[in-house]
């Protein structure tokens, strides 16, 4: 990344700084601003709000989690009209949020923040966009997510490709598919929503795929406005609905983190699933995963299988050896032309930042830091890197379960640092390094015998280079939210200011016995 320009000599401050304004962002606003607390920026890259689900607008994007439970706990919406709700509408629910709790006048829109510096002397961060505006925070409240920077493979050839070339995340709405000859390369969860949408378009889809995905039946239907009334009249019901939903989610993690024999009933079930929808042996057999489900992510759906049964799609198995200008080589010789090329291939969960983007005590970049892959204290603060909290951070990503759970989990410890802080007249905290290398040998050894590290698959949760798994939390949701109930500062180092501006002296470093005195 490329150094910002030089800022200017007056930087706008702030308390808080908060980057995204998805789920994590907006959550943290909303309870920052539910606590009294003004003082605080939302910084958005986009030109709204929404986050993943504003950029995600492929033909098909919905959610695989129901959405009674795939909404804030505080927020409750009635009026959800399908099981599973899709992007317009979840993007319409976070956007209603962002506008019920007025948080227009703290949010910048069409701002990136591209680096920022921890400033050891005055104890703040100093933030850069790609304008070259300068902000300076004492916290940063990072939700940016770890399914923000799409996964493109380096392919050869591709700059030489001369047809139209995207990636999910960055649909190009305005090229029109219809009788278009166009390569999908990937089979993931993206993939498996815009396949059967497009498939209906085009002249000829030939799909790549790498490893096939365990895929179920979606249980989606639409909801009636008869149970959308009673949610709305009875709002216990609701709780008690999403409550069931939670439950029967969280079970999940039984087979998939204790007992991964247990997955071989469902393996079966999946099986019959495609046995079902496709008659063809030789496609059946290219689409039955040969490892232990959950080692990749599960997905649901009811029109992925019918749509590669369609005369104009062919699933190829073989290696991509080179892009061509025209086409696509594969490993066996074979050559196909196309007019274009999407990329399902996912997500960089693993390597979310890039190098250049964050810095630290000693101005030292966070990837020198997780030579292995990212790590944290508890998901939230890694050593090193005072007053930086992460929302959805390393090892709090879920397999079973509805990723806003663990983000309130995570908004609930934050505030509760904050609460420290101000009530102790702190300046700063960091997590104690062996705190956090403490934290992380017990998840790393818990996750072991777990199916997303012994499933036999290499799969978007395991860093590409260590193997080593830095995504999945290893167990009961509960457990976590346990965790982040009460902040434990017995865990951190603090600093206190001499004067009251944090410019204007030096910091005193403190343990949590001078803390609690």
């Amino acid at each position: 990344m490329n150094a910002p320009v030089s800022p200017p000599t007056a930087a706008r401050h702030c308390k808080i700084a908060i980057l995204g304004s998805g789920f994590s962002g907006l959550g943290m606003a909303i309870r920052l601003k539910q606590q009294g607390e003004q003082d605080f920026l939302l910084f958005e890259k986009e030109a709204g709000v929404a986050g993943t689900w504003r950029v995600n607008n492929y033909p098909g994007c919905g959610c695989d989690v129901q959405s009674h439970l795939y909404s804030f706990s505080f927020e409750p919406n009635p009026n959800w009209t399908r099981m599973f709700a899709r992007q317009p509408e979840i993007k319409a629910y976070l956007e209603g949020c962002w506008e019920k709790y007025r948080l227009q006048d703290n949010t910048l829109l069409g701002t990136e923040v591209v680096q920022m510096r921890w400033d050891e002397h005055a104890e703040l961060w100093h933030l850069h966009d790609r304008a070259g505006n300068h902000y300076s925070a004492q916290f940063v409240v990072s939700g940016m997510g770890a399914l923000s920077t799409p996964s493109i493979p380096k392919l050869k050839g591709l700059e030489h490709f001369s047809g139209e070339v995207f990636h999910s995340q960055q649909w190009n709405h305005d090229y029109d598919l219809t009788g278009k000859r166009v390569a999908v390369i990937g089979t993931g969860a993206s993939a498996i929503q815009f396949v059967p949408q497009i498939q209906q378009q085009v002249a000829r889809l030939d799909l790549y795929q790498r490893t096939a995905p365990w895929i179920m039946p979606k249980p989606d239907r639409a909801i009636r406005e008869g149970e959308r009334t009673r949610f709305k009249r009875f709002p216990l019901a609701q709780k008690l609905w999403r409550g069931a939903l939670y439950g029967i989610l969280e079970s999940r993690v039984i087979a998939f983190a204790f007992a991964p024999r247990l997955l071989r009933m469902a393996q079966g079930i999946a099986r019959l699933y495609i046995k079902k929808q496709i008659k063809d042996p030789v496609l059946r057999a290219k689409v039955t995963p040969d490892y232990t489900m959950g080692c990749k992510r599960v997905l649901i759906s009811n029109d992925y299988y019918p749509a590669l049964t369609q005369a104009n799609v062919e699933v190829i198995t073989d290696a991509i050896a080179e892009i061509l200008p025209h086409g696509v080589r594969t490993s066996d010789g074979q050559e196909r032309e196309v007019d274009a090329i999407i990329f399902g291939t996912g997500f960089t969960p693993s390597d979310p930042l890039p190098r250049g983007a964050v810095f630290g005590r000693g101005g030292v970049d966070l990837l020198d830091t997780w030579p292995q892959g990212p790590e944290a204290y508890k998901g939230t603060m890694t050593a090193g890197f005072p007053n930086l909290f992460f929302l959805m951070g390393p090892n709090t990503g879920l397999g079973h379960n509805s990723m806003v759970y663990m983000i309130e989990s995570q908004i609930t410890y934050v505030l509760g640092a904050l609460k420290q802080l101000e009530e102790g007249r702190l300046q700063s905290l960091e997590p104690k390094r062996e705190a956090q290398d403490a934290f992380n040998r017990k998840i790393q050894g818990t996750l072991g015998s777990t199916v997303w590290n012994s499933g036999g698959c290499m799969s978007w949760y395991l860093h590409p280079v260590s193997g080593r798994n830095c995504t999945v939390w290893p167990g009961f949701t509960w457990r976590y939210r346990m965790l982040t109930r009460q902040f434990d500062p017995h865990a951190y180092h603090f600093s206190r200011k001499h004067a009251a501006h944090p410019a204007q002296s030096n910091a005193l470093t403190l343990d949590v016995q001078e803390v609690s005195a």
